[in-house]
């Protein structure tokens, strides 16, 4: 049996799950628009454990899901687990965020691509088939009215995530299919972190970082 604690939290929606031989078998989160994973991301985490019965040290593995996303979002989650793990001396195992966010569509056929908000026109994309398989690999690109069209005149392709309102705008093709108010959860994460638990897919707890994607630009303040 493999109890691990799943951790999402990338985008605005702190997520937290306790999964069993990669079932979800527990779950809370919230997305309120803010980033208030700071404030709920521990709390998310000690009702769970509470809840079950469960120390940490009863967990076989902690999960996190390790980017691209918010800055803030991915340190706050990624140094949690790193500390579960390290202090219950468990296995650290990193989940792709956009791979989790392709996990919530689950087409009959063509294609998915997972989409993040990353400042104006960017979006981080990756593409999927429609069984969950990486196509191409995570990049930051801009989105125009040109984006994936010879992709689109073969495919239908489902669009999700925080940046779908984004595509909307600019994407018009028929084979567009757009799907609102989906964002990665640890409930997804559940088969893919297992399964990374089966084959001791794990990660240095000293020395990994969060997969940003792209460098961290500190804006100045406006006051």
């Amino acid at each position: 049996m493999a109890l691990i604690l799943n951790l999402e939290t990338s985008t605005k929606n702190c997520s937290v799950g306790i999964s069993k031989n990669g079932v979800c078998i527990a779950l809370k989160e919230q997305n309120d628009g803010q980033y208030s994973h700071a404030e709920k991301l521990h709390v998310f985490i000690e009702e769970l454990l509470n809840e079950h019965q469960l120390k940490v040290t009863d967990l076989d593995a902690i999960a996190v899901g390790k980017g691209p996303g918010s800055y803030t979002g991915l340190r706050i989650g990624v140094s949690a687990a790193k500390g579960l793990a390290y202090a219950a001396e468990i296995p650290l195992i990193s989940v792709h965020t956009l791979q989790v966010l392709a996990n919530t569509v689950k087409p009959k056929e063509g294609l998915i691509i997972p989409i993040l908000d990353a400042r104006r026109m960017e979006v981080y994309a990756a593409i999927f088939t429609n069984n969950h398989q990486f196509k191409r690999q995570v990049q930051a690109e801009i989105i125009d009215q040109n984006s994936y069209g010879e992709l689109l005149d073969n495919h239908p392709i489902y669009f999700v995530g925080d940046a779908v309102d984004k595509c909307k705008e600019v994407l018009q093709h028929p084979n567009a299919i757009f799907i609102e108010n989906q964002f990665p959860s640890a409930k997804e994460m559940s088969a893919l972190s297992y399964a990374k638990f089966i084959n001791k897919d794990f990660e240095d707890v000293a020395y990994f970082e969060p997969f940003y994607l792209k460098d961290f630009i500190v804006t100045p303040s406006k006051k």
